[in-house]
């Protein structure tokens, strides 16, 4: 732990414990009404009178000046690293733990500001989604406080992705364009910092139906994707360098910091392969939800028919064939969306294959994991709330091919255990557009009032309630 207050104080607690007096402290070399002026906090030692009362007190001038020895701030700093590593192994709750312990240990802000980085990832990671923004928010307000020493990019695309996360699409899109904003300026058209913004911001366009954007964003992204498979690590950490030396040039320091170290650790690796197949997935997501077909230059129309073309489904599945470095829930995704696009490329008996395997045998039937970390797991049911949601995904496409088949009795026993599950979310966007694809499935299926139900649960889901019917009080006539 730190030592207790000031360095004054820490001289005095330290004096105490070895029994000397301020004249015994002060020696020859220093008078005793100087040691009680540091001690008041009247005056700060400089570095060679530290030295020289760290000698007498028995401690190092490091104690003195900042509370912490310098093995506690490496022991500090190597758990730092290690709770890193379990986050990267899939272990949030492990690291959130072991965070929360370094961010009440360091006095060191660079320490402290890694690790509270680390502890909103794990705090997404987790689910606890408005917990992280609020983490992510003050590393943003200091690094636009001091921007010659830390880069604002980070936080800002964790901000966009937690915003879009939480349905707030209006933050989400503002920041995800300031961020691609930023990196034109810099001359990046590379990297993981322009694919995980790209990839947040392609879907936020998708789910504010804004599919014109979303069509030339997707092109972009997939034209550097390119470029990115074709090239190799040192090519990627030349355009880092070169971002670096631009941000240097307009001295933001900390965005010329940040660049430099992302250049070293591109050297000779290139493109995450897991950032390409994410970008990938989100790519696929938004052909199947209405957008053309990303190798077709014609600017999307405004009165376009709503829906995934078959060239489009092509494309999307071509693409998700090749998202093969995915971890965690976005391989589930991966296989709900892969079935969807089957369904429209007039394939439902495959689609119906891959979904019920799915549900017999996946993430649909696994436990919720425990957590025995008290204040630091996600709230009650959240694990359940995430599997919950995308199995009410794949019984949702499952019910579309059902219908694709012409069997409308079994869509409907689909449905209902759909519409079941559906009732166990929280209200929020991700829930809304669930519903209200259930509700246009009922409708096709032909179970017109399950339909009404599923459209109305949509509207409260956002916040919005039906008119209620009326009577008048009396006979108006006609």
């Amino acid at each position: 732990m730190p030592g207790p207050g000031n360095v004054g104080e820490r001289v005095r607690n330290l004096r105490l414990t070895r029994r000397l007096s301020q004249a015994q402290l002060a020696g020859h070399d220093l008078s005793d009404s100087y040691i009680s002026l540091i001690e008041s906090g009247k005056r700060t030692p400089t570095p060679t009178v530290l030295r020289m009362l760290a000698e007498r007190l028995g401690c190092t001038p490091e104690y003195l000046a900042e509370g912490v020895e310098p093995e506690q701030r490496a022991h500090l700093e190597v758990r730092e690293r290690h709770a890193h590593l379990a986050l990267l192994a899939g272990d949030p709750r492990g690291a959130a733990s072991v965070f929360e312990d370094v961010i009440k240990r360091s006095d060191d802000p660079d320490l402290t500001a890694r690790a509270r980085e680390g502890q909103a990832h794990a705090l997404e990671r987790l689910g606890r989604v408005e917990d992280a923004i609020a983490l992510f928010e003050e590393l943003r307000e200091q690094a636009e406080r001091d921007p010659g020493r830390t880069s604002w990019l980070p936080p800002v695309i964790a901000l966009a992705r937690c915003y879009h996360a939480v349905g707030d699409l209006g933050q989400a899109i503002a920041l995800g364009e300031r961020t691609l904003a930023r990196l034109d300026e810099l001359g990046l058209a590379r990297g993981h910092e322009r694919i995980e913004v790209g990839r947040m911001l392609l879907l936020a366009y998708v789910d504010r139906s804004d599919f014109g954007r979303a069509h030339a964003l997707g092109r972009r992204l997939l034209a550097a994707e390119e470029a990115g498979r074709s090239g190799d690590g040192d090519t990627l950490s030349v355009c880092y360098q070169q971002a670096s030396v631009r941000a240097l040039d307009q001295n933001a320091i900390g965005d010329s910091l940040y660049f430099a170290d992302q250049a070293l650790a591109a050297r000779g690796e290139g493109t995450r392969p897991r950032a390409l197949a994410r970008l990938d997935l989100a790519a696929a997501k938004a052909l199947l939800r209405g957008v053309p077909a990303f190798s077709a230059e014609t600017p999307v129309q405004e009165d376009m028919p709503l829906g995934a073309s078959p060239s489009a489904a092509e494309e999307a599945l071509r693409l998700l064939q090749g998202a093969e470095d995915l971890e965690g829930a976005e391989v589930t995704e991966r296989t709900v969306e892969t079935a969807r696009a089957l369904v429209i490329l007039g394939q439902p008996a495959q689609a119906i294959s891959r979904l019920e395997e799915f549900l017999e045998t996946g993430m649909a039937l696994a436990a919720p994991t425990e957590d025995g970390v008290s204040g630091l797991g996600p709230p009650p049911g959240t694990d359940l709330v995430a599997r919950t949601h995308k199995v009410a995904q794949a019984r949702l496409v499952l019910a579309r091919a059902r219908v694709a088949q012409h069997d409308p009795q079994a869509a409907l026993v689909v449905l209902r255990a759909a519409a079941t599950q559906l009732g166990e979310l929280p209200a929020n966007r991700g829930t809304a557009r669930l519903l209200h694809e259930l509700g246009e499935l009922f409708q096709i299926a032909g179970d017109t009032n399950a339909a009404t139900t599923a459209y109305r649960q949509a509207l409260e889901a956002v916040g919005l309630r039906a008119a209620r019917p009326h009577t008048a009080p009396c006979d108006v006539g006609v």
